[in-house]
This record gives C-alpha cells, structure tokens and sequence, in this order.
C-alpha cells in the first residue's frame, strides 16, 4: 500500500496546475504544520505521515478540519520560514484537508469497520500513553466492567484511578458525547445532580442536571449497540445511597427503569420521558478516596459492585522516578472505538453466568469463614464471581496469567470489601482467611516465615494481612481503609 505522504503528493499533482506545480513544496510546508501540530498537541514529536497510518487517524482528520481555516487555530502566529510568508503551510493544510476527504473511505475504513474486542491493543496503547499499571489490573478492570456495568475504583490518592478510566472510555468511544466524568459534590442530599427533577413552579416542565449525566443515559438509551461512560470522581464526598439510590435500585430490578416525573397528560409535552430504562450499555465507574472528608460506603453498595483497589509497589515507584514521563492521553482517543459494539455485545451475554468447574471447592470455604463474622455472600455474588471468572479466562487466554490469578482477583473485589469490624469481631476471621490465601491452608496465615511461595492468592493475602495490622493497631479495620 502507497504510504500517505506519496499518495498526498500523488493527489496535489492530479489537481490544477497551480498546486500540481509544488507537490514538493507542499508536502516540505507539511512538515511544518506536523512539527507545531505535535508541539500544541503531543510531548514528542513522531512524523505525521506514520501517526496517519496509525488508529488516531480520525483525530487529525477531524483536527485538520476545525482548524484549516480558523482565524483563531493554532497555526495562526506560527512564522518559522519562508514557507509560511510564502502562504505554503495555510495553503497545505487545507489542501490536505481536501486530501483527507477524498480519501475517507479508504484511510478511515480500519476505524469504520466493528472489529473483535481485544485488551492487549488497549493494553499497549496504555504503554504509549505513559499510564504504567501492574499486569493483572486492566484485565481486572476489564473483566469487572463486562460482568456488571458498575465498578468502584478505590486505593491510593493519585495511583491511577482516575486515569484509568478515563483512559479507557478515551480509547474505546468514538466521540465525546459517549462519556461523561463527574466531581461527586460534598453537597449532594438527593438525586437531582444526576437526573434533575421537576420544575415545582411550572407543571410540565422538567429540569435537566447541569452535568449532562441524564443527556448521556438517554444517549445511551438511544445508541444501545456502543459503549457510554459515567465516570463518578471521589464518589464518596458524599453519602452515595442519597443521590444514587435510584440507580443501584434499577441495577437489580427486572425492568431497570428510573421515574423522572408523573405520566399524565399534563407532561405530554415535556422533553425528558417520564421514565428511563437505565441502559446494558451504560458503564459506572466511581472512584474513592478515604479521609476525614468522605463517607464510607454501605454492604448494599459494596454487593452491587466489583471493588478494585489500586496500589503502587516500590519497585514500580523506583522506576518512576529512574524515568519520568508526561502522560500522552490524546494518544488513546478514539483508538479503540471499532471495538466498541463488540465490548457491548460481550457485556450482555448471559451464558457467561455457568459456573466453572472446580469454582464451589475454592471459594466455599471463604463463604464457611466470611459467615462466621456474619459477612457471607449470596446468590447474587455467587453469580457475579462465576461470571467475572468466565470473562476473565477468556481475557486473558494467552497472556501467561494463570487461574490462581483470576481467583484471587474474584476474591479481593467481591469477597473482602464487606468485612469490617472490631478487634474482638474480625481477628480470627482474618487470619482464617488469610490461611486459606496459602498453598497450605493449614498454616497460621501470619507467622513471620511465610515467603512468596507460601502464597495462592497474593493479591488477596497483602489485603488481609493489612487489615489485620490495622486492627492490632487501631482497634477496628475494614477494606477501604486498610
């Protein structure tokens, strides 16, 4: 295939004399632009051509488009030589421009066509974005996403919740209006910020929110085949059963439907429905941090959520600061977004709910010790972590993980988010569970001479083992804090 360049200078020679006399010229004035186009846009500069053939191509296309004859674009005080007091570079641009048009159905058609939902390609596109995780973290946030639209991103302040997900609504979305992120206010009482409500001075007329989540749901509720994200930030500044409880209630009910205002004739003319089925293709995801500012979250919360807990090793904090990089978000926009159908598709299948074999003989002896501090789980986890597991080791298929792995993520954001309590309450519980974190479950699950090899399910075992040096320390632990 002509590489872009050849074919852009291929296209101003078929065109009228007056350009097909400076294909040279034009493609040098090219250079130019890419050099303040990166400049403005990314922190290193890589060759426009290469960057077109990549999956951002729609980017430069729809940049090229806003900017070519803008009085206020970013090319407009750039002077550097005679090829912009020559009028080259502005001549260019919008030649390229006309370049890229009649060349859309080629160039856009790896973008246009649905392909097959992979994690590695988000995985990479991670890498060069400069967002640096543990291996087993975007396939945990991945897997948790498609067993059930509502996830909770806790952990350290500042380790990548945030990013995390925004990076992937970025990557796998085709526009903005796919994604919504949210400040959750320290003042929020009720519903209102999220859905709105009805103007009391005047029957018939609805007010929409300020933050355009009810605008996303109806989008979503419009477009069921592409992914639309609710990105909820710091989602415990306040009480989240105040203003989300409307939500948690649709996520468990048969019908998923949310009441926004009275069905009568009155309301006939108002342009938000009386009701919204909150859509499959709706994906939540809140972030906490815990402090003095924030509330904690409640079992009904915690049991309608896969609860991820983010860390940051000290080797990876050493690697830090031996190299460190800006982040690069603008280089997942958009990326991903051919895969968007087939991430949704595989979120609503319901056949992924069996059970796998040999999954009651490693978590039923959690249920036996997790019952004991009354925390034991029911049907409705069961089903989660049975289906988390089947699209997890269907994830990473080839990717060198192995099911101890996947167990242990299932238990770390399903099981353990529950247990909180006293010293005298949740001791033993602790190191009972810790025991069965280990190879051999019969061994005290916190003597000093236990090593790497001694340990399952690590991810789970460091958890538990935190907790219980808090609740030696303190008095009291729970997961959030821990």
């Amino acid at each position: 295939m002509q590489n872009i360049k050849d074919s852009f200078i291929d296209y101003l020679k078929s065109q009228s004399p007056v350009t097909s006399g400076k294909p040279n010229s034009y493609a040098k004035a090219m250079e130019v632009v890419e050099n303040v186009f990166f400049e403005k846009t990314f922190s290193d500069a890589i060759s426009i051509w290469d960057f077109i053939n990549s999956e951002n191509i729609e980017q430069i296309y729809n940049f090229v488009r806003e900017q070519q004859n803008s009085e206020d674009g970013i090319f407009k005080d750039y002077k550097p030589d005679s090829y912009w007091k020559k009028g080259y570079c502005s001549a260019a641009l919008k030649e390229f421009g006309a370049f890229l048009n009649t060349q859309n159905g080629n160039l856009f058609q790896s973008n246009s066509v649905a392909k097959d939902f992979k994690i590695l390609e988000f995985i990479e596109l991670l890498d060069i974005a400069n967002i640096f995780l543990s291996k087993t973290l975007p396939f945990q946030f991945i897997s948790a996403l498609q067993t059930k639209p509502f996830i909770i991103l806790t952990g350290l302040s500042g380790s990548g919740k945030t990013k995390l997900a925004e990076a992937f609504s970025l990557w796998i979305t085709e526009a903005k209006e796919q994604y919504c992120m949210i400040a959750v206010g320290a003042d929020w009482t009720n519903r209102e910020p999220l859905l709105g409500f009805p103007n009391a001075l005047e029957e018939g007329k609805y007010i929409s929110p300020e933050s355009g989540v009810l605008d996303l749901i109806l989008r979503a509720e419009d477009d069921s085949t592409k992914p639309y994200f609710l990105i909820l930030d710091e989602m415990n500044m306040s009480h989240v059963e105040r203003y989300f409880a409307d939500f948690l209630s649709a996520m468990e009910s048969t019908d998923r439907i949310i009441t926004l205002h009275p069905d009568t004739e009155e309301w006939k003319g108002c342009n938000v429905p009386a009701t919204l089925k909150l859509p499959e293709n709706l994906f939540i995801i809140g972030t906490v941090n815990i402090d003095e500012t924030t509330y904690m979250f409640s079992p009904k919360v915690l049991d309608r959520a896969n609860v991820i807990e983010f860390r940051v090793s000290q080797f990876e904090m050493g690697a830090y600061f031996d190299d460190p990089k800006s982040l690069k978000m603008e280089s997942l926009r958009g990326a991903g977004a051919a895969m968007g159908q087939s991430f949704v598709a595989k979120a609503k299948e319901k056949e992924k709910g069996k059970v796998k074999n040999g999954l009651k003989d490693k978590l039923m002896p959690f249920f036996d010790k997790l019952q004991e501090a009354g925390a034991e789980f029911g049907y409705r986890t069961a089903a989660e972590i049975s289906r988390f597991v089947a699209i997890y080791t269907e994830l990473a298929e080839g990717c060198g993980l192995k099911e101890n792995d996947i167990i242990d993520a299932a238990i770390m954001q399903k099981l353990l988010p529950k247990l909180h309590g006293s010293r005298n309450k949740i001791e033993k519980i602790l190191k009972a569970l810790a025991s069965l974190c280990l190879v051999d479950s019969e061994k005290d699950g916190f003597q000093s001479n236990i090593t790497e090899a001694d340990i399952k399910y690590p991810l789970s075992y460091q958890k538990l083992k935190r907790m219980h040096e808090r609740v030696i320390a303190d008095g009291f632990t729970s997961f959030a804090e821990a």
